[in-house]
């Protein structure tokens, strides 16, 4: 970390705090006194960060106190529209009680903040999220959970050794259709499961960015953080990082860790013992973008149902549990089944209930309160995430690759095994 101890030292004494004053405070309208909120940030203000703006804001129980980005005027908007927003909600002229920040540290070393929102790309996630967890500060941290499989493991450690709540953002455990699948597949209701078929969207392909001087407007050094030194262009720093291996491993695991992430709750028994990995994937052969743009993985246990996880080129996007008795196929805003008297089924009380949630922010905000682990804990983002990332590994390399999950390394393979960590760019670290 670049002197992270003296750097919150000296912040934490700054008095560069807004003065909150929100009418609120004086009965002006019926949220609950401002010692009875949580205190919320966002740091990473994109597309999914100005969704958490959003998602906050419309929770009577939280206050939005700051905002980070590298991009200076992406915080600066975000900033002006929390502050409108509050105005608004409060009848008042104006409202200057959210900070905006390009240095996530700052943030962190401000003790009136309970939770902090991650949105910022993958290579980020560990250090921002173990940085906050040391800090204090309960986390939600968007998916995939980590770049390694390394940081994932040391995400985990933190929390434990901390003692903070900390939920991933796979929220489709928030919704009823896929809590239902599973639990339909962990039941017995499809009869023996022997396949789970997993598609998301393919990756793509990125044309040559000219480098260029970083504008003002952005922190250029912040936003490369501990990924490896490369020329600024103005096509990387926005949504395109997805698909350049600094930043992420493209979407077989950013999106890929969605569906995968279903189809461990709904058949545990793929993080049983070991599995083999083997498949083929596409990759651009010319260009920015050095992720996969198809793949084709089959993960096979030896116990249990066979995964086969793909690029979606069928129309079959989503996650189906096949059994020999039926199956269920789910994706978002839709569920289907064969026998279709399978939708109709409710559980008996002797069967497994997974965890109920019906909104992923309210979850984390209930999680705080009652210090429960949420609906996606920090463990089950780590199996996905690293789930996601040994089908990359075994793509790349083009043989099979056996994993042991209780390990967390691949067998006889000491090739492989380099690829589960990364080193970070000085002077940052873990």
């Amino acid at each position: 970390m670049i002197n992270r101890r003296d750097f919150l030292k000296t912040a934490a004494t700054l008095a560069t705090f807004p003065t909150i004053l929100p009418a609120s405070a004086f009965g002006a309208d019926s949220r609950p006194a401002p010692s009875n909120r949580l205190n919320c940030a966002v740091i990473g203000l994109g597309d999914r960060g100005s969704q958490h703006l959003g998602a906050i804001l419309s929770m009577p129980g939280t206050q939005l106190l700051a905002v980070c980005d590298p991009f200076r005027k992406k915080g600066e908007a975000s900033k002006a529209y929390v502050e409108q927003h509050y105005a608004q909600a409060a009848s008042a002229g104006s409202y200057k009680g959210c900070a905006a920040y390009q240095d996530y540290r700052e943030i962190l070393a401000r003790p009136d903040l309970d939770a902090v929102f991650i949105a910022a790309p993958e290579n980020w996630h560990a250090l921002i999220s173990i940085d906050a967890l040391r800090a204090g500060k309960d986390v939600y941290c968007e998916k995939a959970l980590s770049l390694t499989v390394a940081e994932g493991r040391a995400m985990c450690a933190a929390v434990r050794r901390y003692g903070r709540v900390f939920q991933i953002g796979t929220q489709q455990r928030s919704e009823r259709g896929f809590r239902f699948a599973c639990e339909l597949a962990r039941n017995g209701y499809l009869g023996d499961v022997h396949t789970v078929k997993v598609s998301v969207p393919g990756g793509r392909s990125l044309p040559l960015a000219q480098p260029k001087p970083p504008p003002p407007d952005i922190n250029y050094e912040l936003w490369l953080g501990p990924a490896p030194w490369t020329p600024y262009n103005d096509s990387k720093c926005s949504f395109n990082w997805y698909f350049m291996s600094d930043y992420c491993a493209g979407w077989i695991q950013s999106w890929g860790v969605h569906h995968i992430d279903i189809a461990l709750w709904g058949q545990p028994v793929l993080m049983a013992s070991t599995f083999d990995m083997e498949g083929t994937a596409v990759f651009p052969t010319e260009g920015m973008a050095n992720t996969s743009i198809n793949w084709n993985v089959t993960c096979t246990p030896p116990k249990g149902p066979k995964l086969i996880f793909t690029d979606d080129q069928s129309g079959e996007h989503g996650v189906r549990f096949i059994g020999d008795k039926g199956w269920v196929h789910v994706v978002r805003g839709g569920i289907r089944t064969e026998p279709e008297e399978l939708l109709e089924v409710r559980l008996k009380p002797t069967d497994q209930h997974l965890q109920v949630s019906s909104n992923h922010h309210s979850d984390f905000f209930e999680a705080i309160k009652s210090r429960r682990d949420p609906v996606a804990p920090v463990e089950d983002g780590h199996a996905a995430t690293t789930l996601t990332l040994v089908a990359d590994i075994a793509t790349r390399l083009q043989r099979k690759l056996t994993w042991d999950w209780k390990a967390e390394r691949f067998l006889n393979d000491p090739a492989a095994n380099t690829l589960l960590s990364r080193a970070l760019r000085s002077p940052w670290a873990i």
